[in-house]
């Protein structure tokens, strides 16, 4: 069974050497608007969420991956019935996900921002798919910063997965992340007031 990475990120920062060595890895790629054609630009096999969902990016980019056969395919166990579900369901195990999320903070920071423009750069898909490969650390490995790239890369070279420590480390970072990010907002909001 050919293992699968999701790459959606909004800083590209290495991204494209990271995808091709992933995808050098035995990983099929699945990817999101400008990170799917930041990828298939450089010529790595990728596939674009939609083809896995069967639906495509609407509301202006707000829903493209709050999908089942995303998020099974993140938060499912390796066990018995799950795996059951999961062909019940055609859903396919996806077992790295590389997301950063909308630069919320450099959005409020530049000069004259608007309310609506800082409430767009609210990102909803990414901190679920974050949140949900974190939670799910014993089978899923989690990346939300470009600075990790070339240690996983190392190890998936070397061990072919990534080792239940590291996927522990990266899952704290990952809710670091997220819980960095809504305090952002939080802040954001209450000076909106």
């Amino acid at each position: 069974m050919k293992k699968r990475a999701l790459i959606s990120v909004s800083n590209k920062t290495g991204v494209v050497d990271f995808a091709r060595g992933i995808a050098e890895s035995g990983f099929e790629l699945i990817s999101t608007g400008g990170t799917y054609k930041a990828l298939a630009e450089a010529n790595i096999p990728v596939k674009y969420v939609s083809e896995i969902t069967g639906f495509p990016e609407i509301l202006d980019g707000r829903v493209k991956t709050l999908h089942p056969l995303i998020h099974g395919g993140i938060l499912a166990m390796d066990s018995p019935e799950h795996r059951k579900q999961m062909e019940e369901n055609g859903i396919s195990f996806i077992d790295l996900v590389i997301v950063n999320l909308y630069p919320f903070r450099e959005t409020i920071a530049k000069p004259g921002v608007t309310f609506e423009e800082a409430i767009e750069n609210i990102d909803i898909g990414g901190p679920t798919m974050v949140r949900a490969a974190a939670k799910n650390h014993g089978r899923v490995a989690i990346v939300v910063n470009p600075e990790s790239y070339e240690e996983v890369l190392s190890v998936l070279r070397k061990e072919g997965a990534v080792s239940a420590d590291m996927r522990r480390r990266l899952a704290a970072e990952a809710f670091a992340h997220t819980a960095e990010y809504d305090r952002l907002i939080t802040e954001y909001l209450k000076s909106q007031l």
